[in-house]
């Protein structure tokens, strides 16, 4: 049995060291993660419905679908510090329960006004902030040579949102608006209640004392908080910008139909998704900066080679891919990075304020790019920009970030 706040050695004893219980704590984590964030995105799909619906504006829409992701993504800074003191076992229940609330009311009463529904999803944005409960969480059930993995399987639970964006709407058409809402309120009620009585937290966690205010400040004196934060805000919100986006992309760019731009979407995102545990595996391997670098760069090329707009096939769709592959191994590379460099303690406060950059980041993107192509009628020079942010965090991983690895963990290999 080993300690969960040793700190990374790199030992093959060390890493024989992680009991099955660990990996079912995983497993229950992960489930609650993709049923969270599930409930999360039940508004996302039905924006076009209540666009026609209730004559909404575009912005009105947008506003609609930003509301609970804006929500959620703050929240995880107040939530990531409560799970370092309370833990997992506590959190993830009452997450959970808490999301019910907003789930049933928006299906069986919050859908007939503008008001009603902004009301209801400001409160569903408690959903989003699940993730800040099972980083915390994981990480002290792993030793820090396995919680790159460990993290980046955990992350696999983001995939909750395809699960609301096949369903939803087709619940919708078929059995009317309550149905997608009140079995997702049951799922997230059963869960709460499995979490509640098979979740435990790791034996020896370190829980931090004082108030919330003080180790929230506390957290944010933290180079890694900033570092992973300016890195999340584009691994992880290139892929959220690409998640909303892409369809309008390809319907617009390529005239392709919004069930072929939807298709591949969600390819897109379960590349994406299935590249996080890979990037947290490698980064436990290799290094976080080694993989950062390599995923950032490919990032670059891809951005610079879809910028001309070449032929969807097959140059524009290997362009997509690899951004795809690159943008989810690069955000399992970045929590590899906080689990190496977040003092005990405070990995649910860092992952807080690093994830709500995440999910921020994602909304600034397409912005940009439909500012862009409102202007110019190309979406080139959107990409252009997108190359050089993911740039500009590949030179701070190569020297500001690499710095910080060598001299906080001299053993780990900086890359």
């Amino acid at each position: 049995m080993f300690e969960p706040s040793t700190r990374r050695s790199g030992t093959g004893a060390e890493q024989a060291a992680v009991p099955g219980r660990a990996w079912l704590m995983l497993a229950l984590a992960t489930i609650g993660f993709a049923v969270n964030f599930w409930a999360w995105a039940l508004l996302s799909p039905l924006g076009p419905r209540f666009k026609d619906t209730l004559e909404l504006s575009s912005f009105q829409q947008s506003l609609l679908v930003a509301v609970p992701v804006v929500v959620g993504s703050l929240g995880r800074i107040p939530v990531g510090a409560l799970t370092d003191r309370y833990g997992g076992r506590t959190m993830f229940p009452l997450v959970s329960v808490a999301t019910v609330v907003p789930v049933l009311y928006l299906g069986l009463a919050g859908h007939s006004s503008l008001g009603a529904l902004l009301a209801g999803g400001f409160f569903l944005g408690i959903g989003g902030t699940a993730f800040a409960v099972g980083v915390p969480f994981v990480n002290a059930w792993f030793p820090p040579e396995r919680r790159g993995l460990a993290i980046g399987i955990f992350g696999m639970g983001m995939g909750g949102t395809a699960i609301s964006a096949l369903t939803t709407v087709r619940l919708v058409k078929a059995h009317g608006m309550a149905d997608p809402f009140l079995i997702t309120a049951a799922v997230l009620a059963a869960y709460a209640l499995v979490a509640a009585l098979f979740l435990r937290d790791a034996p020896g966690r370190t829980v931090p004392d004082g108030p919330l205010s003080r180790r929230l400040a506390d957290t944010l004196r933290l180079g890694i908080t900033w570092q992973a934060s300016a890195l999340y805000a584009v691994a992880f919100g290139g892929y959220v910008a690409f998640s909303v986006y892409l369809p309008t992309y390809l319907k617009t760019g390529y005239g392709l139909t919004q069930a072929d731009a939807a298709n591949r979407m969600a390819g897109f995102v379960l590349l994406a998704v299935a590249m996080r545990p890979v990037g947290g595996w490698l980064a436990d391997r290799i290094g976080p900066v080694r993989v950062l670098s390599v995923a950032l760069s490919t990032v670059v090329a891809g951005a610079v080679l879809q910028s001309f707009t070449p032929q969807l096939a097959p140059l524009g769709t290997v362009a997509c891919l690899l951004m795809a592959a690159a943008l989810g191994a690069a955000s399992g590379a970045v929590f590899a990075l906080v689990a190496l460099l977040a003092p005990e303690g405070k990995v649910g406060s860092v992952t807080g304020v690093v994830g709500a950059a995440g999910g921020l980041g994602g909304f600034v993107p397409p912005l940009v790019m439909g500012s862009v192509y409102g202007a110019l009628g190309s979406y080139g020079l959107g990409l252009v920009l997108l190359a050089i942010v993911a740039a500009a965090a590949l030179a701070f991983t190569g020297t500001g970030v690499r710095r910080t690895v060598a001299r906080r963990s001299p053993a780990a290999q900086a890359g």
